[in-house]
């Protein structure tokens, strides 16, 4: 989805555009950055197969894309990327969803060998983010950039995301979505990660939302509510509760949050000071 931006909307909010090849903007001393990159080769792909210790990974990884969020005067940054997403999912290794199609697909990844699917195949992870501390190499003079491997100090936080203050009609500075990875399911459902939404069509849908909201306030403090939310329902249940059970119905991420029941919820805060 493109979305025009008016430079009077972005000198109004006191952001600019990266102008150096990327994508994204410069904001209260932050940079967004998007990349959108093709899927990995056989080369890539047996890479990480080997890295990951598994031969099951989704039909298509977009292993170079990514979300990069850098508060420049702390190196704090937060980014998003499929490998550690894939990690995620390998290390929580939920059992695979039954469902009677399954049966077929036991010679889908390999057709030489028989594949028992005793493996997670709907590729549900419990990701929500890759953290970091950077030193840009301007302050050092040394031409490189250092690397913390402590990680952010997320706090338990009674506070909510702010909707009232989200619906407002703003204008769009940036827009662009992600993708992580996709699976089709063998023809039997989605496995979709620009860290929103998965559906296996007839048996489960499985929703899990990670959002983060910084405000900008005059006195140049960050503060970062990250909201954490697993829901997760059987078509079955939600047929017993009147609600339709075709899937053309759930397209919409924000029908399926309205629809399905809570597993899991926390909310988290994080302090940025600009001075390490």
């Amino acid at each position: 989805m493109e979305v025009e931006v008016d430079d009077k909307d972005l000198k109004a909010a006191g952001a600019e555009l990266l102008t150096d090849g990327r994508r994204g903007l410069r904001i209260h001393g932050w940079e967004i950055e998007s990349r959108n990159n093709s899927i990995l080769n056989s080369s890539s792909f047996q890479q990480w197969e080997q890295k990951l210790q598994t031969s099951h990974l989704p039909e298509m990884v977009f292993g170079d894309s990514c979300l990069v969020l850098k508060h420049i005067g702390s190196g704090t940054k937060i980014h998003f990327n499929a490998f550690d997403a894939l990690a995620a999912w390998k290390q929580e290794g939920l059992p695979p969803v039954e469902v009677p199609a399954a049966a077929k697909w036991k010679f889908r990844s390999k057709p030489s060998q028989q594949v028992i699917l005793d493996y997670d195949y709907t590729f549900t992870t419990p990701y929500f983010g890759s953290e970091a501390i950077e030193i840009d190499s301007d302050k050092h003079g040394s031409g490189e950039v250092y690397k913390q491997n402590s990680s952010l100090h997320w706090e338990d936080s009674e506070e909510k995301l702010d909707l009232v203050a989200l619906a407002l009609k703003e204008p769009i500075l940036f827009y662009d979505e992600v993708v992580l990875y996709e699976d089709e399911l063998a023809d039997n459902g989605v496995s979709l990660l620009t860290v929103k939404v998965l559906r296996v069509d007839g048996v489960l849908m499985r929703l899990r939302d990670t959002r983060m909201h910084c405000v900008f306030d005059k006195n140049a403090n960050t503060v970062i509510i990250r909201e954490r939310c697993w829901r997760e329902s059987t078509f079955e249940a939600l047929s017993a509760k009147g609600y339709p059970t075709d899937s053309n119905s759930y397209a919409d991420p924000s029908i399926i949050s309205e629809r399905l029941p809570i597993i899991m919820h926390k909310t988290e805060k994080l302090r940025i000071s600009s001075n390490l």
